[in-house]
């Protein structure tokens, strides 16, 4: 869920208080110490330690943080093993075929979680390098079990990389304990920034085998990386705005109570919309034991009454903001419980699908 605010009229010059906003330079020294801070910063929260990994900062949105890992950290022997229960999976999927990344897909029913039980014979009958996991596929809002997967990968000595997406900076992850080389997130989810950047917390090992493997220049991890070591600034304009709120992001979650903190807050607006959703006649698409709390696929009611396009335009008049469903087997719609959303957010928006619904079964 997004809450959108409409602005008011417009005023004369006149009538407008003056607000003060500091801008700088992309070679600015404050800006590059500000840099150097949030690739620390970030270092922190995963809970590693330089010496084994590094933060790579990346323009663009978050796929484009997941290209420059796809076009960067494969030879032309390499095997990589994509596992699949998404549409995002197979994003990543589409990377490697663009890339000419030699690849094995394993898909999955999207309402079935994805765990180490369910792949290790293929870990067994193939010599894969390299294996890559959405953590939360929201196309429906499951977890994945990175633990047991990662772990397998430790055993078979393979490269495991993770879309974090939706998922770093509100559900913990142990990269030890998941074995994790590479992992994908971008500033404007879980962390609560704004658009503008993703960031790769990668392994030394895995960043020193990405050394010349780039097909592409400005999506070039380990360039990337290198430039930002050599004297803290980025190879090319730097995002400078979405990189400063970060900075102001990662504040915010500390002063929160860090990660726990921020999971419990999502962890209750998603059992507030749930049963709520609930007592409105709405159903999960996903089994409860699979239902992750960073978004939630609802089913279309089997009612005449129901068209979504109404539905949509009924809540955004009202101000709010729901996602369409990327379901490929079911007719759905998804609800988000990320962001600067609390509860009396959540519990608002029940009211105004309660009133919507009303309206639609009366028309």
């Amino acid at each position: 869920m997004k809450k959108l605010f409409t602005p008011g009229p417009l005023t004369t010059s006149a009538e407008t208080k003056q607000v003060m906003l500091e801008d700088y330079g992309s070679r600015d020294a404050y800006f590059i110490n500000l840099i150097a801070e949030v690739r620390s910063e970030l270092l922190k929260i995963a809970e590693l330690e330089k010496e084994k990994y590094s933060v790579v900062l990346m323009q663009g949105a978050g796929t484009f943080g997941l290209e420059s890992l796809v076009s960067s950290v494969f030879d032309k022997d390499d095997y990589l093993l994509i596992l699949i229960n998404g549409a995002y999976g197979r994003r990543f999927q589409r990377m490697a075929e663009i890339h000419g990344v030699k690849h094995l897909v394993c898909e999955f029913p999207e309402n079935e979680e994805i765990t180490a039980e369910k792949i290790a014979h293929l870990m067994y009958q193939h010599s894969f390098t390299h294996c890559t996991i959405v953590h939360c596929e929201t196309t429906t809002g499951i977890i994945n079990d990175i633990e047991s997967v990662g772990e397998l990968c430790e055993q078979e000595d393979i490269f495991f990389l993770v879309d974090a997406m939706s998922s770093f900076g509100a559900v913990p992850i142990n990269f030890n304990e998941c074995a994790i080389s590479a992992l994908v997130s971008s500033s404007n989810k879980c962390i609560e920034g704004v658009p503008g950047f993703s960031f790769t917390i990668i392994s030394n090992v895995l960043l020193q085998y990405a050394k010349g493997k780039s097909k592409t220049l400005s999506l070039d991890l380990y360039d990337q990386w290198k430039g930002l070591e050599k004297d803290g600034q980025f190879r090319f304009t730097p995002p400078v705005h979405a990189i400063v709120a970060f900075r102001k992001a990662l504040e915010l979650l500390k002063n929160e109570g860090g990660i726990k903190a921020r999971s419990k807050r999502y962890q209750q607006n998603n059992q507030i919309l749930i049963d709520g959703m609930s007592k409105l006649g709405f159903e999960l698409y996903l089994n409860p034991e699979y239902q992750g709390y960073i978004i939630s696929s609802f089913v279309y009611p089997n009612q005449f009454w129901f068209d979504f396009k109404v539905f949509y335009n009924k809540l955004n008049e009202r101000g709010f903001v729901i996602y369409p469903g990327k379901l490929s087997d079911a007719d759905c719609f998804r609800i988000g419980n990320i962001g600067q959303i609390f509860p009396e957010d959540v519990k608002a928006l029940l009211a105004a699908i309660e009133t919507v619904t009303n309206e639609m079964k009366e028309f």
